[in-house]
């Protein structure tokens, strides 16, 4: 049985680099350390940082996969988890640090084999403190689907982080991956898991299952504005909402509340609200045509699926 496979010889690693090469020399030790055997691959979203001259010097039998244009995170991970030889995937961000033994009890969750991804205790290191990340739920209010950190402990997730998740390869690359739509970054691993779970399938969080992550010295933290950052997650977030409401009710609520929340922004001087609507609306024909030649047939309904979480 593959299960009796030893644990590392069913895990490809994952991580999608972007100008980390000092990222990739604090944090790969660890990475090597705690998945013995592992594949790993690391997928060079067109750095212009030396990432892969170090890689190649010091890293010999790390495969690197490297993109010739910047594609953004979701085509970045997705190639990878195409290029993966294992059946199970571990998607890392270059700012994350394995703890000792986090998968191996991981992976026992997958002998269910309904099972999507398994979640990660997330250690994540923010203005000196550790915030205990990794386990969410979603709910549906004044027209947004809005996600929440939930109690950390073993459990159903609402999502699995795509910085910090093991998932099970087949149906990852079953449900089409990361959508691109979500590019540059954010709420394309939460658009996944939604997809998951209305396929029926599940995804659970583990809390022995650990990871320390180094937001703020990561690709987006260094590199992009807080503003830039603030617009990229109203816009995915409307993206969120056109692409997965597909209950009238929730969509006519959407449509009301819209102008209250732009008035809002307005009064407010919320300048990167009013951007990110912009943005998403320059991005809805794709979205449309996308949906137009969905194939899609889900077995829950997005109400169904947000009812079990929002409690």
């Amino acid at each position: 049985m593959y299960w009796r496979i030893p644990v590392e010889k069913r895990v490809s690693v994952i991580i999608p680099n972007y100008n980390g090469r000092e990222l990739l020399a604090k944090n790969l030790p660890s990475v090597l350390a705690n998945c013995l055997g592992c594949e790993i691959i690391v997928v060079d979203d067109a750095s212009t940082d030396d990432s892969i001259q170090f890689l190649k010097k010091k890293y010999n039998k790390i495969r690197i996969v490297k993109n010739t244009n910047n594609l953004g995170f979701a085509k970045t991970a997705n190639l990878g988890v195409q290029k993966a030889n294992s059946r199970l995937v571990l998607l890392l961000n270059s700012d994350v640090s394995p703890r000792n033994n986090f998968l191996k009890v991981a992976i026992k969750h997958f002998e269910n084999k309904n099972l999507f991804a398994v979640g990660i205790e997330d250690y994540s290191h923010e203005s000196g403190k550790i915030i205990t990340k990794g386990r969410g739920g979603i709910k549906f209010k004044k027209g947004f689907f809005l996600h929440f950190p939930a109690f950390i402990e073993r459990g159903p997730t609402f999502w699995v982080s795509g910085g910090s998740g093991l998932f099970d390869r087949d149906k990852f690359l079953e449900l089409g991956g990361f959508d691109d739509i979500y590019k540059p970054f954010y709420w394309e691993d939460i658009d996944l898991a939604f997809r998951a779970w209305k396929s029926g399938y599940t995804c659970i969080f583990e809390p022995l299952s650990k990871v320390d992550h180094f937001h703020e010295q990561g690709a987006i933290a260094t590199q992009k504005s807080r503003f830039f950052i603030k617009i990229v997650s109203y816009k995915n977030q409307f993206i969120f909402a056109w692409k997965n409401i597909s209950s009238y009710t929730w969509a006519l609520e959407h449509l009301l509340w819209l102008p209250f929340n732009i008035f809002k922004a307005i009064l407010n001087f919320d300048l990167a609200f009013i951007a990110g609507l912009a943005w998403a609306l320059l991005d809805l024909p794709h979205l449309l045509y996308d949906q137009v030649f969905s194939e899609n047939s889900y077995l829950l309904s997005d109400r169904e699926v947000v009812n079990t979480y929002d409690k």
